[in-house]
């Protein structure tokens, strides 16, 4: 019933930007909690950032001060602005999205994006 779609991923030098963005699609649906996480190869799936409906942000340490999550509600729309992106940033990210769906039965479940690669070299 819902779909997740992320784009914005791409291949840039050290230093360099990117805008990442999830959107939420289907119907009898609202969107609660959103983030976005991260895997390289070999590596553990990450949390980067979530956001919550009520506005809490929770980032990982070694993001802090260089990407800002943030959301437009009537979009359904989760953004990462990744800022300043070091080659430990190339992995592929994934949105995630906590999904209350408001037909018959009613249910409430974690959904995620496809995801998208994030390549940072030197």
């Amino acid at each position: 019933q819902v779909q997740l779609v992320e784009s914005g991923g791409g291949s840039v030098q050290s230093g360099g930007s990117l805008r990442l963005s999830c959107a939420a699609s289907g119907s009898r649906f609202s969107v609660s909690s959103m983030a976005w996480y991260r895997q390289a190869p070999g590596n553990q799936r990450e949390l980067v950032a979530s956001i919550t409906n009520g506005g809490s942000i929770v980032y990982v340490d070694s993001v802090k001060g260089r990407f800002t999550i943030s959301r437009d509600n009537a979009k359904n729309t989760v953004f990462l602005q990744m800022n300043s992106l070091k080659p430990e940033d190339s992995a592929v990210y994934y949105c995630n999205a906590l999904i209350h769906e408001t037909g018959l039965p009613w249910t409430t479940r974690a959904y995620w994006g496809q995801g998208t690669q994030v390549t940072v070299s030197s």
